[in-house]
């Protein structure tokens, strides 16, 4: 199961990648990882720093994808960015917290994105 998961996520970065480089997006990084966690893709866009999680899921039964972003996965990702921020030396950047749903089909290869901009702070 864990090999599936994995899968499916890697999928959604993919997915999330291609969507965020077609709107004009830079991509900095792929899966951040320091001590603190780690943040599926880092982006530039308008003079914003994104850091953004994926979220990739078959079916919205248990719930859509973002609202597993609790507050305690926001306090990692935040923590990850603030590692991020002093290795690369941009404190003065104007940064924001984006999430990406991917909603696969398990019919055929379709999918649906749906990406919240600004979706949570600390």
């Amino acid at each position: 199961m864990k090999t599936f998961n994995k899968d499916i996520g890697t999928l959604g970065e993919d997915i999330s990648e291609n969507y965020l480089k077609n709107l004009g997006y830079s991509i900095l990084e792929k899966n951040f990882r320091c001590k603190c966690g780690e943040i599926d893709l880092i982006a530039t866009n308008n003079g914003y720093i994104c850091f953004i999680e994926v979220k990739t899921r078959y079916t919205a039964n248990f719930g859509i994808p973002s609202e597993s972003v609790i507050f305690s996965k926001q306090y990692k990702i935040h923590k990850t960015a603030q590692v991020y921020i002093l290795r690369k030396n941009i404190i003065d950047s104007n940064f924001r917290f984006d999430v990406i749903e991917v909603l696969l089909s398990h019919d055929n290869n379709d999918f649906l994105v749906n990406h919240i901009q600004d979706a949570f702070q600390l």
